[in-house]
């Protein structure tokens, strides 16, 4: 089972817009509303490929509920006094976020919620850590989830930024996978893999680099796709989760995770993938050896 952390999650609304205008008045082509956050993607995805994966986080108020109460994968959220956060994205040919910070959380139910963590981790052959942290949450958390799911047998897989993503860098989990952005603003280079772990930098259309203790490999689309990149990154930590878990070959596993992201992107939102879109990037993406670059 691959056990996928959403501390932060939210009621998600997607706007589609012919063109998004500053300062404008907009014309709603479609609307989407759903249970999101980085680990919800990550499990549906997950479930969309026929693994077996659960979803355990923080909910809480009406808007938790209805996160839960929606949610078409398998899930365990600890529950909090706070309201559970919402958020708008306004999709023209790209994509624009607005993300509310969520709920304040007690040190009381942080406590509780490693104790139900490191309970579910034991059944867990891979954790993914993924996304924001909310108000109340120490920055550390990622390292304290990593060590907690560590000694429980399972292997670690953290997808962050910020000073979340350096703390878990220093609790050497097994892969790190922010993007370029999440990088530079957190500090690290190539040594964040840590000596046993691995690095994955998404960089957009640009495709992903691995540091890995195998060496250095890029994965370079054939094609851009059009669409929104929301859950890109998402696909792919699904895809390095399984390769972790099957303990998949770094220029296969970084092939399937450049592929899996160019498929959500052609797909209308978070956690979904296009089907056609999957097969051609697997047979067309192309990963080679390179030098490290950082």
């Amino acid at each position: 089972m691959i056990l996928t952390v959403t501390l932060n999650p939210a009621w998600d609304v997607t706007y589609r817009v012919p063109r998004l205008t500053p300062h404008g008045s907009h014309r709603v082509a479609s609307v989407l509303q759903r249970p999101g956050g980085k680990g919800l993607n990550v499990a549906r995805v997950l479930h969309a490929l026929g693994e077996e994966t659960l979803v355990t986080g923080l909910a809480g108020g009406a808007t938790g509920a209805l996160v839960a109460g929606a949610l078409e994968v398998p899930h365990a959220f600890a529950a909090v006094a706070g309201e559970t956060r919402r958020t708008v994205t306004v999709v023209d040919t790209d994509a624009t976020i607005f993300n509310e910070p969520g709920p304040d959380v007690r040190p009381d139910e942080w406590a509780a919620f490693q104790e139900s963590f490191a309970a579910l981790a034991a059944g867990a052959s891979v954790a993914v850590l993924s996304g924001s942290l909310p108000p109340g949450v120490p920055e550390d958390a990622y390292a304290v989830l990593t060590r907690l799911a560590r000694e429980a047998g399972a292997r670690v897989l953290v997808d962050a930024g910020g000073p979340a993503l350096r703390a878990a860098a220093g609790a050497r989990p097994d892969l790190l996978k922010p993007n370029e952005a999440e990088m530079a603003a957190a500090g690290l280079d190539a040594s964040a893999a840590g000596e046993s772990g691995a690095l994955v930098v998404s960089r957009g259309a640009g495709g992903m680099v691995a540091v890995t203790p195998d060496g250095c490999f890029e994965a370079v689309p054939h094609e851009v796709v059009a669409g929104n990149p929301t859950g890109a990154g998402d696909a792919a930590a699904a895809a390095l989760a399984v390769a972790l878990r099957d303990r998949t070959p770094w220029p296969g596993a970084l092939g399937e995770a450049a592929a899996l992201a160019a498929a959500a992107v052609a797909a209308p939102a978070a956690g979904e993938f296009d089907p056609d879109v999957l097969r051609r990037h697997r047979r067309a993406t192309k990963v080679r050896e390179t030098s490290c670059p950082w």
